[in-house]
């Protein structure tokens, strides 16, 4: 077999593309999320199959191929469950996301291709130790209190229409000379989100990643502590405001609702992007959140739209309608600057 060695975009705050190392097997015991593994391509394998790059590119793959991953856990409701601790004696596991999260998938969507199939070659080793996401962690000095003025992103599932909503409020927030960084704060690290975000103009991006995690799911209060030092790391650039997107909905296992009990004090507006008219209800009664404006798939049409606003009786805007957008502007900045002088806010009609 042909093999071509493969970084997985998970490795993206790693060194591993600067300095040397080895692979090593463990024994399982020594196993945890987040280490770093090396995975080969075997049969059967979709033409399609694909890996995400640390530069945010696709690679195409082929039997023989290696990866570099992070063992984690995925829970999909529209594509793939799975963890690595399910990974069987044979050491056989799958790419869970094109981003090289690694585990045994034990629940797939029918309508998606199977994912890639991978067999464990070892652990990534330095100096005698294995390296983890961990491993890659760089905290700010001194540590910073998050207070920054917050549009918090959320869906009622996956595939909701999340990255298009921030893309646009993004490039309207930019329009108006406003520092903007660009977050995702829950979900499974695909690179592809924040890069969404980064190309509609945000000055910086972050991610769960940056702090060690390869997708959200933890326990909760591990996850607490992950995203205070991802907040500070946002908090150190000093930004007008954050675009922040929660990954899947709050009552999914990304630890959702532990974002916004952490940022609720922050965030001014709420956009909640809807699969359906229906879900909005069923998040609102679930979780008892009142957006302020309901946004996504579900707003696609403008029957969506007055099924959702005669549902809810909350604002529903179809934005990647360029003439929903003033509406939008108008939005965000009485959300914004409502309480305080500021010479954007005063120059609008």
């Amino acid at each position: 077999m042909l093999n071509q060695y493969f970084l997985s975009s998970l490795t993206r705050i790693s060194d591993l593309d600067d300095l040397p190392f080895e692979i090593a097997s463990l024994p399982r015991s020594q196993w945890a999320t987040g280490d770093y593994v090396l995975g080969e391509v075997i049969p059967p394998l979709n033409p399609s199959s694909q890996v995400e790059l640390t530069n945010g590119r696709m690679a195409t793959l082929l039997p023989g191929d290696l990866i570099i991953g992070a063992f984690g856990v995925r829970q999909a409701t529209l594509e793939i469950v799975g963890d690595w601790q399910d990974i069987p004696t044979d050491n056989s596991l799958h790419a869970l996301t094109a981003a090289g999260l690694f585990g045994k998938a034990t629940s797939v969507s029918h309508l998606l291709p199977s994912p890639p199939s991978l067999v464990y070659q070892g652990h990534v080793v330095r100096n005698g130790q294995k390296l983890s996401m961990d491993n890659f962690i760089i905290n700010p000095l001194p540590e910073e209190t998050y207070q920054c003025p917050t549009i918090m992103i959320i869906g009622t599932s996956m595939s909701a229409g999340k990255t298009t909503a921030a893309r646009i409020i993004i490039r309207l927030l930019r329009q108006m000379g406003l520092k903007v960084i660009g977050a995702k704060l829950t979900g499974a690290g695909r690179y592809r989100d924040i890069l969404a975000m980064k190309d509609a103009g945000a000055h910086q991006i972050f991610d769960f990643v940056d702090v060690g995690l390869p997708s959200s799911i933890c326990e909760p209060e591990e996850f607490r502590q992950r995203l205070r030092q991802l907040l500070s790391k946002i908090a150190a650039t000093k930004p007008d405001v954050v675009v922040a997107e929660a990954g899947a909905s709050p009552l999914e296992p990304y630890n959702g609702a532990i974002v916004l009990e952490e940022m609720r004090s922050q965030i001014n507006y709420t956009i909640l992007c809807a699969s359906d008219p229906y879900a909005v209800v069923g998040v609102s009664q679930g979780f008892g959140l009142h957006p302020d404006l309901i946004t996504g798939v579900a707003t696609s049409t403008s029957a969506g739209v007055q099924l959702v606003e005669k549902l809810t009786g909350i604002k529903a805007l179809t934005l990647p309608e360029p003439k929903s957008w003033q509406q939008l502007k108008n939005l965000l900045l009485k959300a914004l600057f409502q309480n305080q002088p500021h010479p954007i806010f005063e120059n609008q009609n």
